[in-house]
């Protein structure tokens, strides 16, 4: 494990393989900790540098006082960026991940060279939707959303035949309050449209086909907003592809990466 103290708060992070690849930087979904990547990580060419973080108040990072900004979760991933002294990265990026990736780019597109944009948004959901949430949250604790969040993150096949979704829960139900609601303030209170349609960077958006938080089209509407940005979708997932199809999304990785050095 490693940690390192960046814009005021402690992060957990991993930082493997070859120092002297290009730096691909895993960016994970709000109720995940970075486990959510090693079925695709494991898929990868052995010659990249893999970066990947709990962000605050997920995993095993710093839970501080709440609510949190996007522009501050976009600040700690520069901030780690920075301290693991990462010049230019391919930044993936995953529902709240996506959105810092997008955020990233636009405060520091010195650190990114691509991206790659996954089951996320300009903007996700509404004022109200996330107020509910964080008041359920608060009141009732993780247990009482689990099982909506849960059918959005996989498909009913996985749900009830993969024996790996009884980790994914726990996962979810372990969740500290402060850094899963501050999350959610911060999703609440972020709408990039502006920032992501002044984006100009090689950009990948994938979306799983069942998703129906940032649903395919949702996640048309933001790779319009990026030049040049095209949209895959994963058959049979749902809002997390990278557990349940990780084989099709380290494809798609590995062929962005490939497309980008040619």
């Amino acid at each position: 494990m490693a940690f390192a103290r960046v814009n005021g708060a402690v992060a957990h992070y991993e930082d493997r393989s070859a120092r002297n690849g290009g730096a691909v930087v895993f960016s994970n979904s709000l109720g995940t900790d970075f486990r959510i990547w090693d079925g695709v990580i494991a898929r990868l060419p052995a010659d990249l540098r893999i970066i990947r973080y709990d962000k605050r108040g997920h995993g095993l990072s710093e839970a501080t006082p709440t609510p949190y900004q996007m522009t501050t979760l976009v600040e700690d991933l520069a901030a780690l960026l920075d301290r693991l002294e990462v010049e230019s990265a391919v930044v993936v990026g995953l529902s709240v991940g996506g959105m810092i990736a997008q955020g990233l780019a636009a405060l520091r597109p010195d650190l990114v060279s691509a991206l790659m944009l996954m089951d996320t948004a300009h903007k996700i959901g509404t004022i109200e939707g996330w107020n509910n949430r964080i008041d359920t949250v608060r009141q009732k604790g993780m247990a009482a959303v689990a099982d909506g969040i849960l059918a959005g993150w996989f498909t009913e096949k996985y749900r009830n035949e993969v024996a790996d979704f009884a980790g994914y829960r726990a996962m979810l139900l372990r969740n500290d309050i402060n850094g899963y609601t501050g999350v959610c303030a911060a999703l609440r209170d972020a709408d990039l449209t502006e920032s992501t349609r002044a984006l100009k960077v090689p950009t990948l958006c994938v979306a799983g086909e069942h998703d129906a938080t940032t649903s395919p089209a949702l996640m048309r509407k933001t790779a319009e907003l990026i030049p040049g940005a095209r949209l895959e979708v994963i058959k049979n997932a749902g809002h997390i592809p990278c557990v349940e199809r990780p084989e099709e999304v380290a494809g798609l990785i590995a062929g962005f990466l490939s497309g980008l050095d040619g």
